[in-house]
């Protein structure tokens, strides 16, 4: 089902399961650390989680399984396993295209939940780095996903209005932040790209 973006001055894209494909490496060094600091490893949970950062979802499993885990250790260590993994990653055609697409005719950004050295690297690694005019990492922000700060300095940095703005996303955490800014959400799911407005009530 094709989507009509004529609306939006601007599109704002997530990196990880919305432009790249990177949540099997994320859910490999999820079991790593799971397995290594024995906690409880729930997959689908975990992929829900993506857009947070790995130490606030250390928080967040902390909270669920009511242990006492060093956010901090845990976060390095599933991050390292991941770095360890690194060219598995494949683009998401049905996101990459449009950025193709609209490169040059429209303001792009990136706004994901991974740490800026990281999403650099993978984002130069499959030749998207240079589509994008902005690029808002969990390191440029004080309040992550589910917040909509992330998107919001995305716009900022596009010099647009929010509501001038469209979100691609892979998950409901992600598209909280996008509605909660005030921004229609697109959401990549198997069927396709399902758009998403903002809730009258937002």
């Amino acid at each position: 089902m094709a989507i009509e973006l004529n609306d939006y001055a601007g599109l704002i894209f997530d990196m990880d399961g919305t432009l790249v494909d990177t949540m099997p490496a994320h859910l490999a060094a999820w079991e790593h650390a799971a397995q290594t600091y024995d906690f409880p490893f729930d997959a689908e949970w975990l992929n829900s989680m993506g857009g947070m950062p790995s130490i606030k979802i250390v928080d967040v499993i902390n909270e669920r399984y009511h242990l006492q885990l060093n956010p901090q250790v845990v976060s390095d260590c599933k991050m390292t396993h991941f770095a360890s993994l690194e060219g598995q990653e494949t683009l998401i055609s049905a996101t990459t295209e449009l950025v193709h697409a609209y490169y040059g005719k429209k303001p792009l950004a990136v706004g994901t939940g991974s740490q800026r050295t990281m999403a650099m690297s993978i984002l130069a690694r499959t030749g998207l780095l240079n589509k994008f005019d902005a690029v808002v990492t969990a390191t440029d922000v004080t309040n992550h996903k589910p917040h909509p700060e992330t998107f919001l300095s995305a716009a900022a940095h596009l010099n647009l209005r929010p509501e001038q703005c469209v979100v691609f996303e892979d998950t409901l955490l992600g598209m909280q932040a996008a509605h909660s800014g005030g921004m229609d959400c697109i959401l990549v799911t198997e069927e396709g790209l399902v758009l998403h407005p903002v809730p009258l009530s937002v």
